[in-house]
């Protein structure tokens, strides 16, 4: 075990690792100045846990009607040996596709057989090898594979919806959601999230292509989604340009190089173990475990109770500091330069005198307040 390793060991205490998912990548860069959650997956904590323990909601999870829904959806996308998607890939990719292969690699022993990830993984690199080296193959659809690709330094698998391999050489990835595009749009940041999780998906495949020596570029920044069309269950496939998702995924990643620099800003006894008891129930007490959260920076934005379970201790953490992220995104912006919201009303009454940067923003919100002033007297 390295030092890097030993030191995340600690960090997460007595508790198995978190293991990494296309969702948590793509959450990473939702946020990618914040270095208490690049601290915490990197080490794998569970930080649903330490929420619930320190007695914050869970954030809003699917219910489980929209989780059968695309489940369903899914299902009858690559019912019948994918038949269904190959119509849809041929008009999107603008290909022709006269001979379709497929294959689950779901189940590797068996139709019934759900086998371990490993297993499928390395199922899924001989076929996708294969069809590299012999481009006249009939064209291959792989379901449910497996791939991996390294993150601080180690190996975290991740599952895409589909594989689709094109007759010029060139692999794209698939993804089947089930959100819909009605009149040809779709959500645009439900777009973009599942763009950023194709992303982990596209440099995956490049990893996988590397290992064997062969040309990353075989993997293309174009990104099939599968959604339903309108209000009907009825599938449509649009192609989307995931270059940008691909390149900030790609420097995120690049960014957890730093951790070492980052855990040496970390008080060595620093631990966020929960102590679970005979019962399995955290005995960590809590005001310990604020005290370890504060051992690291955080970067809280409104947007973070999208996609962080912890958005709510940080949230309150900003608030007792007097944050100004705590007053939304476009105040946050506005306030550029001013951290704290008692900086702004000393700036605001003249209390504190603006330094060159603050004097565009000092006049701002002077000009403000006698609006406001102004309103409240009648005068206005």
């Amino acid at each position: 075990m390295s030092s890097l390793d030993a030191r995340l060991g600690a960090l997460r205490g007595t508790a198995p690792p978190v293991p990494h998912n296309a969702r948590t990548l793509a959450a990473l860069t939702a946020n990618p100045s914040c270095e208490r959650r690049l601290v915490m997956d990197a080490a794998g904590i569970d930080k649903d846990a330490l929420a619930a323990h320190l007695g914050h909601a869970r954030p809003l999870q699917k219910s489980q009607l929209a989780l059968d829904y695309g489940l369903a959806f899914e299902r009858k996308v690559t019912a019948q040996g994918g038949t269904p998607l190959v119509p849809l890939l041929r008009q999107a990719l603008g290909l022709t596709l006269p001979e379709v292969s497929y294959a689950d690699v779901n189940s590797v022993g068996s139709d019934h057989d759900t086998s371990s990830l490993g297993i499928r993984h390395a199922r899924t690199r001989h076929l996708v090898l294969s069809a590299a080296h012999r481009k006249s193959e009939p064209r291959t659809l792989l379901d449910h594979p497996v791939l991996r690709l390294t993150v601080a330094g180690h190996q975290v698998y991740l599952e895409p919806d589909v594989v689709a391999f094109q007759h010029n050489g060139t692999f794209r990835i698939v993804e089947i959601k089930s959100f819909p595009v009605i009149h040809g749009q779709a959500d645009p940041a439900k777009v973009t999230a599942a763009l950023f999780q194709a992303a982990a998906y596209v440099l995956a495949l490049r990893e996988l292509l590397e290992d064997d020596g062969l040309p990353p570029e075989h993997v293309s920044d174009t990104v099939v989604l599968v959604n339903p069309r309108n209000f009907s269950h009825h599938p449509t496939a649009t192609p989307h340009d995931a270059r940008p998702q691909i390149k900030t995924l790609s420097r995120l990643l690049g960014r957890l190089h730093r951790l070492p620099e980052l855990l040496d800003q970390i008080p060595s006894r620093t631990t966020f173990d929960l102590a679970p008891g005979p019962d399995k129930k955290p005995t960590r007490p809590r005001g310990d475990l604020v005290a370890a959260l504060a051992t690291t920076r955080p970067h809280y934005t409104s947007g973070c109770r999208h996609h962080c379970d912890l958005a709510l201790h940080c949230r309150t953490e900003a608030r007792n500091q007097g944050s100004t992220k705590t007053l939304g995104t476009a105040v946050g912006e506005d306030l550029a330069g001013i951290d704290t919201i008692a900086t702004a009303l000393a700036l605001t009454d003249g209390h504190l005198h603006p330094s060159r940067d603050q004097k565009d923003i000092t006049q701002a919100l002077r000009h403000a307040h006698r609006i406001h002033a102004d309103l409240r007297t009648g005068r206005a």
